[in-house]
C-alpha cells in the first residue's frame, strides 16, 4: 500500500472518528492501531498513529467553527470531505482491501456498542465510495455489531457448533434439495466445541469473516483468537482448538458451494503398487481415500515418482498390485463406466500452435460433446474462456517457444480449460506451475483450486510452492526416493508432523510468527536431512532413511484411513465421444486451420514442388547449336528419375513430423478413447491433398519447360503415387521415433536405397552378383518405389507418346522377330556344333553337360513356340547320344524357325512401312518427322532399348534370356515380376499395361503402410529390440541410443 493511500486511510478513519463530540476513546485508537499493524512495521505504525493525532486534534479540537456548527452542517461539512478522500483512496485499493477498510470503520465506530444515524450515514456513504453492494454492507453491519443471524441471507452464513442436525446422510440428491431453515443458515458440526463460531461469506470479494463466541482457547494461524472479535479466515487458514477436530479452510469454504456440486464421490486406492518393467523403482504399496472438493498437492524431490504417480492413478498405467476406485468402482476394469470422469494435464503443451486460443479449445470440445450442437459448443467455450480470463486472447495464435502470442500462464490455463471444458470429477494436473512467474502460478493455482470449491478432486505434481500456494492446498501427499509414500494431510500439519517426527524444539510452530508464511520446502529439508560425520561435514547418509518415513507413514497415517467407500452412484459426465466419421471431419478441419495459419509452412511447401521442377527442367533443358528439340534431349531420362526423387523427398519431408508434433495430443486423446484411425486418416487425407497440388504444378511447370507433351495426367498419377508411399513412410517413422533429429537423420537412409535400387543410376544387371537377377528386377529393386515409380514414366514416355504409339505393336512383333533369327538362333547353332566338336574329340566335362542342358531346355521352349515344326530329338541331346545327325536335324529345326522369324519381321516392317505412308498421305509428308522431334526422345530410346549394351543375349540359370529391346521384350513370370522397362506385366494369367501395374503395386504399398501405421509397428519394433537388449544386459549406451 503506497504511502498516499495510507494518508488518505488515516484522514478517513479521523473524520470518522469526528463524528463522535467527546473525542476518540482508546477502544477506537487500538482498533485504527491493529489495521495499521497488518500492513506495516512497529515505526511505521507508530508515525500513523501520531499522524491520526494530529488530523483528530485537527478536524475535532482546533477548528472553533466546527464546535458551533449544527449537527447537519458538521455532517454535510465532513461528508464532502469523506467523499473526496474515499475518491483518493478508492483506485489505491482492491476490493477485499476494501472490505477491510469498511469492517474496521464500523468497528471504529462501534467502539461504543452503537451507531448512531451520523455515523450510520458515513460509513454508508464510504460502502458507496467503494462500490460495495447493499445487501452485503448490510450484512457486514449487522455481522460486525450484533448477533443477529436472522438479518442476514442464510447462504452467506455458516454457524459452528457441537449441535449436531443430521447423523447420517440421505444421498447426493436429498442433500442438494433438502428444505432449507433460513432461519439458521448453513451449519457445521464440531465435536466438543464450546460456544459457537460464525463466519460471513463475502460473495464479491469471495472472502470468510469469522466471529466466535465462547470460552474455548481457539487459535487461527496459531494466534489466540479473542471472542467476538472478527478476523478474516484466509485461504489455508487452520483453526485449532484444544478439545476439537481442526477446522480447515475447504471445511468452511465447501459449505458455501455445495449447491454447486452435482454429486459426492470418494477416490480410493486400495494396496496400490507399480514397478517399472525396466531397471528399477516405481511406487510402493499404499492406500488413500480421497473426498471430493479437495485440492490435493503431491510433493517430493526430484525422481520420486511424482508424474508415475499420476499416470497410476489416472489410469495410464497399470498397478502391479491393488486396485482404485471412484465410488467403489474400478477405473480399470469398467472404463466404460468410468469414461469422462477422469481428466488429466501433462506438464507439457497440449495445444496446436497455428491455431488461436479459441479454436485450440473449440475442437477439443467438438471431440468430447458428441450431442452438443454447434451453438451450445460455442457458448460452452466462449464461458469456459471468460471463466479462465482468457477471453480477451481467444483470437491469438498460441505461437510457441520462439514465437509467443499468449503468456506461460494464459498457455497453461488453457492447457487446464482442455481439460476442465469437459466436467471431469477428477482432475490430475502435472506441474501447473512449472516455468511460470509468481503471479502466474499464484492464477493457476487459484483456477484448480475454485474447481475443489465446486466439487471436483484435484490432485496436483508441484515442486516448490510458495507459501500462498502451499496454502490453498487442503492436502499434501508427500513422496521419498523408491517412490515411497511418507505423508498425507493437512498441509501446516504436515509441517508440525515431520518436526515432531524428527524431534524438533520448535513442533509446534507451523509457520512464521510475524508474517505467517509457512516453508514448504521446509519439509523436503527434514526429509531429506543429512547425517554430519566427526568433522563437521555432512554425508550421503540421511538422518531419517526412506523406508523409516515410509514405516512411520504405515503406522501413524495410513492405518488411521477411512477406506470406507461412499454408497452413491458415480458422477454424471456429459462426455460423449463423437462417431468415427465426425471425429475424422474435426480433426480434418483442425489440422487444415493449422496449416492455413502457418503461411510460411504454406509458401514453402506450394512454392518448393513448381521451383524444383523449374530448376531441373532448365538446366536438363538440353540444347544443341543453340536450338532446343525434345528428341535430342539428352537429359530427359536424368529428368524422370530426378521428378520421382523429388516426389519421394517431398512427400517424406512435409509429412515426417506430422505425428511427432502431435506426439503429447495424441496421448491426451488416446487417454480420452478417441479413434486413433480417425486422426490417421484425416492426416493422411491432407497430406494426399498437399502432395496432390504440389506434383499437379510440378508436372506442369517441368513439362511445360522441357516440351514434353500429353503426359501431365500419367505423370501427375505416377508422381502423386510416390508421394503418397513417402507421406505414409514419413508418418510411419514420425509415429516409430521419439526424436524430430532422429528423423531427419533417417531420411536420407531411406533415399539413399531409392536413388541406388530404383534402376536409373546404376543397371540391375551391374549391380553386385549376390543381389542381381539377370532375368527379372532383383528383389530389392522391387522393394523400391523409386523402381516402380520410374519405370512407369520411363515407359509410358516411350510406348504412349504420340509418335511411337502409333507403330509400337509393330515394332514389338519385329524386335521379337528378330531377336529370335538373329539372336537366338546364332547362339543355338554355334553351341550345338560346339557340342559335337566336343564329343567327337572326348572333350566331354562339367561345362559340356551344362551347356547341353542349356541346349535342351531351348529347343523345348522353341518346340512349344512352332508345334507344327517340331524337333524330336531332345531327349538325344545329352553327350552320350549326341552325333553329327542329331546335330544335323537340330540345326535343320533351327533354320526353319529362323525363316519363319525372317518372314515375321520383313512383315511386321512393311506394316510398318505401309502404316508410315498413310500417315503421311493424311498429314503431310512431315508430319511424322515432327511427330518424332517433339514426342520421342532419343536418348530415352536408348535406355529402354538398351542400345549401349552389346550383349543382346545372356545365359541366366542355364537359359538364354533377351537382353535386346526391352521395352519390346515381353515377360515370362506369372506372378508381377519383369525385367525392368517391361512394357506389360503378368499376373494370374491376366496382362497388365506396365502404367497401371505399377501404381498398382505402388498403391499396395500405400495400403500396407497404412496398416504399419495403425499398428504403430515401427515403435513395437523399437521397443521389442530395447526389451531384448535389456533382457541380454546390453551397455546401458546402447539401449539408451536405441
Amino acid at each position: 500500500m503506497n504511502e498516499s493511500v495510507l494518508n488518505a486511510l488515516t484522514h478517513l478513519f479521523a473524520i470518522v472518528a469526528n463524528v463522535n463530540a467527546d473525542g476518540v476513546s482508546t477502544k477506537a485508537r487500538t482498533i485504527f492501531e491493529n489495521y495499521l499493524r497488518a500492513y506495516l512495521n512497529a515505526q511505521l505504525v507508530k508515525d500513523y498513529l501520531e499522524l491520526f493525532d494530529n488530523y483528530i486534534d485537527f478536524y475535532h479540537r482546533n477548528d472553533p467553527e466546527n464546535l458551533i456548527q449544527s449537527d447537519e452542517k458538521r455532517l454535510a461539512s465532513n461528508s464532502v470531505k469523506l467523499l473526496r478522500i474515499c475518491k483518493q483512496i478508492n483506485e489505491g485499493l482492491n476490493r477485499r482491501e476494501k472490505v477491510v477498510v469498511l469492517l474496521r470503520l464500523i468497528e471504529f465506530v462501534n467502539e461504543d456498542d452503537h451507531i448512531d444515524a451520523r455515523e450510520e450515514a458515513f460509513i454508508s456513504t464510504v460502502s458507496d465510495a467503494f462500490n460495495i453492494n447493499n445487501k452485503e454492507f448490510e450484512s457486514l453491519k449487522i455481522f460486525a455489531t450484533r448477533d443477529c443471524s436472522d438479518e442476514i441471507v442464510c447462504d452467506h452464513l455458516l454457524t459452528i457448533n457441537s449441535n449436531e442436525v443430521s447423523t447420517e446422510s440421505e444421498g447426493s440428491w436429498f442433500e442438494i434439495n433438502r428444505p432449507r431453515n433460513y432461519s439458521t443458515g448453513k451449519h457445521l458440526f464440531v465435536e466438543n466445541l464450546n460456544g459457537e463460531i460464525k463466519v460471513l461469506f463475502m460473495h464479491e470479494t469471495q472472502s470468510f469473516l469469522l466471529k466466535y463466541t465462547g470460552t474455548d482457547a481457539l487459535q487461527l494461524q496459531g494466534r489466540r483468537v479473542v471472542p467476538n472479535r472478527i478476523y478474516f479466515f484466509d485461504t489455508g487458514s487452520i483453526l485449532k482448538g484444544p478439545r476439537i477436530k481442526t477446522i480447515y479452510y475447504s471445511d468452511v469454504a465447501i459449505q458455501f458451494l455445495k449447491t454447486e456440486t452435482k454429486s459426492k464421490f470418494v477416490f480410493q486406492g486400495k494396496n496400490l503398487s507399480y514397478k517399472f518393467r525396466i531397471g528399477q523403482g516405481g511406487i510402493a504399496d499404499f492406500s488413500f481415500s480421497e473426498t471430493s472438493g479437495q485440492l490435493i498437492g503431491i510433493m517430493g524431490g526430484s525422481g520420486v515418482g511424482k508424474s508415475t504417480l499420476l499416470n497410476l492413478l489416472n489410469g495410464n498405467l497399470k498397478p502391479k498390485t491393488g486396485q482404485i476406485l471412484i465410488n467403489g468402482v474400478d477405473i480399470r476394469k469398467n472404463k466404460r463406466q468410468i469414461e469422462g470422469l477422469i481428466g488429466h494435464v501433462p506438464q507439457d503443451d497440449l495445444l496446436i500452435e497455428e491455431l488461436t486460443v479459441f479454436q485450440n479449445l473449440y475442437y477439443n470440445a467438438k471431440l468430447c460433446f458428441s450431442n452438443f450442437s454447434n451453438k451450445h459448443i460455442v457458448e460452452l467455450v466462449n464461458k469456459m474462456l471468460a471463466d479462465l480470463d482468457l477471453d480477451a486472447s481467444k483470437e491469438l495464435i498460441v505461437g510457441n517457444a520462439l514465437n509467443k502470442f499468449i503468456s506461460g500462464g494464459q498457455r497453461k490455463r488453457l492447457n487446464i480449460a482442455l481439460e476442465l471444458i469437459r466436467e471431469p470429477a477428477v482432475l490430475f494436473v502435472d506441474e501447473p506451475t512449472s516455468g511460470l512467474s509468481s503471479n502466474d502460478s499464484e492464477s493457476v493455482i487459484n483456477l484448480l483450486k475454485e474447481q475443489a470449491l465446486k466439487g471436483k478432486l484435484v490432485l496436483i505434481n508441484i515442486h516448490q510452492p510458495s507459501s500462498e500456494i502451499f496454502k490453498q492446498l487442503d492436502k499434501i501427499w508427500v513422496l521419498d526416493k523408491g517412490g515411497l509414500m511418507i505423508y498425507q494431510g493437512n498441509p501446516i500439519d504436515g509441517v508440525t508432523y515431520f518436526k515432531t517426527m524428527s524431534a524438533q524444539v520448535n513442533a509446534d510452530e507451523s509457520e512464521c510468527p510475524l508474517c505467517g508464511n509457512v516453508s514448504p520446502d521446509h519439509i523436503l529439508h527434514i526429509v531429506e536431512a543429512k547425517m554430519v560425520d566427526e568433522y563437521g561435514k555432512y554425508t550421503r547418509r540421511r538422518k531419517v532413511s526412506p523406508e523409516e518415513w515410509y514405516n512411520l507413514y504405515k503406522t501413524n497415517i495410513e492405518s488411521k484411513l477411512d477406506g470406507k467407500p461412499l454408497n452413491e452412484p458415480l458422477p454424471r459426465s456429459l462426455f460423449k465421444v463423437p462417431s468415427r466419421d465426425k471425429q475424422m471431419w474435426v480433426y480434418t478441419v483442425r489440422n487444415v486451420l493449422s496449416k492455413l495459419s502457418n503461411r510460411q509452412f504454406l509458401i514453402v511447401n506450394f512454392l518448393e514442388a513448381p521451383l524444383l521442377a523449374a530448376i531441373l527442367a532448365f538446366f536438363t533443358r538440353y540444347m544443341s547449336h543453340g536450338e532446343y528439340i525434345f528428341a535430342g534431349n539428352k537429359n530427359l531420362p536424368v529428368y524422370l528419375f530426378m521428378s520421382v526423387v523429388v516426389a519421394l523427398f517431398i512427400g517424406l519431408s512435409v509429412s515426417a513430423e506430422e505425428i511427432i508434433k502431435d506426439a503429447k495430443i495424441l496421448k491426451r486423446e488416446s487417454f480420452l478413447n478417441l479413434s486413433r484411425s480417425a486422426y490417421l486418416n484425416a492426416k493422411i487425407m491432407v497430406l494426399f491433398f498437399i502432395s496432390a497440388v504440389q506434383m499437379f504444378s510440378y508436372v506442369l511447370v517441368g513439362n511445360s519447360i522441357l516440351e514434353v507433351q500429353g503426359m501431365i495426367p500419367d505423370f501427375f498419377l505416377i508422381l502423386f503415387s510416390a508421394a503418397a508411399v513417402a507421406n505414409l513412410i514419413g508418418l510411419n517413422i514420425s509415429a516409430g521415433l521419439n526424436s524430430v533429429v532422429t528423423i531427419y537423420i533417417l531420411i536420407p537412409i531411406i533415399l539413399v536405397p531409392q536413388l541406388l535400387f530404383g534402376g536409373a543410376m546404376v543397371r540391375f544387371d551391374d549391380l553386385h552378383p549376390s543381389v542381381s537377377s539377370g532375368r527379372h528386377v532383383p528383389l530389392i529393386g522391387d522393394l523400391m518405389i523409386s523402381r516402380w515409380a520410374y519405370e512407369a514414366m520411363a515407359v509410358q514416355q516411350y510406348k504412349n507418346n504420340e509418335f511411337e504409339k502409333h507403330f509400337f505393336d509393330f515394332q514389338q512383333k519385329k524386335s521379337e522377330a528378330q531377336f529370335i533369327s538373329s539372336y537366338l538362333v546364332a547362339n543355338l547353332h554355334s553351341r550345338l556344333d560346339n557340342a559335337l566338336l566336343a564329343v567327337q574329340t572326348g572333350k566331354i566335362n562339367a561345362q559340356l553337360v551344362t551347356d547341353m542342358s542349356l541346349l535342351r531346355t531351348e529347343l523345348s521352349k522353341l518346340n512349344a513356340a512352332y508345334p507344327n515344326r517340331n524337333f524330336y530329338l531332345i531327349d538325344s541331346v545329352i553327350p552320350e547320344k549326341y552325333n553329327a545327325t542329331i546335330c544335323s536335324k537340330a540345326n535343320l529345326f533351327l533354320a526353319v524357325v529362323d525363316s519363319v522369324n525372317r518372314f515375321r519381321a520383313q512383315e511386321a516392317t512393311n506394316r510398318i512401312d505401309s502404316l508410315t505412308k498413310e500417315l503421311k498421305l493424311a498429314n503431310g509428308e512431315n508430319y511424322l518427322f515432327n511427330l518424332k522431334q517433339n514426342h520421342s526422345n532419343q536418348a530415352l530410346a536408348d535406355i529402354v532399348l538398351n542400345r549401349m549394351d552389346i550383349h543382346k543375349i545372356a545365359v541366366v540359370n542355364n537359359e538364354l534370356v533377351s537382353k535386346k529391346d526391352p521395352i519390346y521384350t515381353l515377360p515370362t513370370a506369372n506372378n508381377g515380376r519383369a525385367h525392368f522397362y517391361s512394357p506389360e506385366k503378368n499376373f494370374d494369367n491376366y496382362t497388365f499395361e506396365t502404367l497401371y501395374f505399377n501404381l498398382a503395386v505402388i498403391w499396395l504399398s500405400v495400403f500396407g503402410l497404412y496398416i504399419t501405421l495403425f499398428y504403430n509397428v515401427l515403435n513395437r519394433v523399437i521397443a521389442f529390440n530395447v526389451e531384448i537388449a535389456r533382457r541380454l544386459k546390453k551397455p546401458a549406451w546402447w539401449q539408451h541410443n536405441t
